[in-house]
């Protein structure tokens, strides 16, 4: 039997995190520039929160990080290395969505700005530089 100090600890787990390659037409894909640590662009995204899917996180985090209303086109892969985030372990869904109409910065996002493979900002947060080649290499 565990005793009552080891049972009260909550198990640690990686946190669950969405992350989207919101590709407005001919490769060219939508970057926020994160507002806070780490600093740096990335894909619009953020943590899964309780009683929420994978799919309405995804929905949500584009609409309050770009004020973008989205399509999930699919499920894209998922990255689970335990250091590609510098905050802590974190599992990361990644989905392709098309989205219309233009983006502006909200929630955490510092500013927003569209790109695509060969003008790539140079800071990217995360593991985000490895899902784009992905993406744009036709992996996965």
């Amino acid at each position: 039997m565990e005793s009552p100090e080891k049972a009260s600890q909550a198990p640690v787990t990686p946190r669950l995190a969405v992350d989207l390659i919101i590709d407005m037409g001919a490769g060219v894909i939508v970057l926020v520039e994160r507002k806070y640590e780490p600093f740096g662009w990335a894909l619009p995204g953020g943590f899964v929160e309780v009683g929420e899917t994978v799919e309405e996180a995804a929905i949500r985090e584009a609409k309050e990080e770009t004020g973008l209303d989205v399509e999930l086109v699919r499920q894209f892969h998922t990255y689970s290395h335990p250091d590609r985030d510098p905050r802590g372990h974190t599992v990361g869904v990644v989905f392709v969505a098309r989205a219309w109409g233009k983006a502006r910065a909200g929630s955490d996002a510092k500013s927003v700005d569209t790109f695509y493979d060969m003008n790539m900002p140079e800071t990217l947060c995360f593991d985000h530089r490895d899902i784009l080649k992905d993406y744009y290499h036709g992996r996965y």
